[in-house]
């Protein structure tokens, strides 16, 4: 985490820097009263027509986001480094294994035009291919 903060605020002054974080500082606070007053007019709009429920507050539907981010969504992933690390160790041999693309500007220089021409041709002549078979 600490290459990230390096890499964001490098060469930015200790001002832009306290903006950056009082900016979103309100823009998290700004979305939190959003989601709340979006909770409780949809709660109200829906539930007691529906199911015959009482209307909630602002503050219960603030409650109840906070509630279901917990129940739901939980407070973060729970993963260490050590675990993801181990996951990309298991994980070598798995389609997300890029290793093998270094040969690809090789295999493009020295193969490649000519056998993207033939799979052309197969493409656009489907006929001839099963012709020859």
């Amino acid at each position: 985490m600490e290459n990230f903060f390096t890499h964001k605020f490098r060469g930015k002054s200790p001002i832009e820097i306290a903006v950056m974080i009082i900016f979103g500082a309100i823009a998290i606070t700004g979305l939190a009263i959003l989601f709340g007053f979006v909770i409780m007019w949809l709660w109200n709009w829906l539930m007691p027509e529906i199911f015959g429920l009482t209307a909630l507050t602002y503050w219960q539907a603030v409650g109840l986001f906070i509630l279901l981010k917990l129940l739901l969504g939980g407070c973060g992933s729970g993963s260490s480094k050590s675990s993801k690390s181990s996951k990309r160790k298991n994980d070598h041999n798995s389609k997300s294994d890029f290793s093998k693309w270094k040969y690809y500007d090789k295999f493009w220089e020295e193969e490649g035009d000519e056998l993207y021409k033939q799979y052309l041709e197969r493409k656009t002549n489907p006929a001839q291919t099963n012709e020859s078979e």
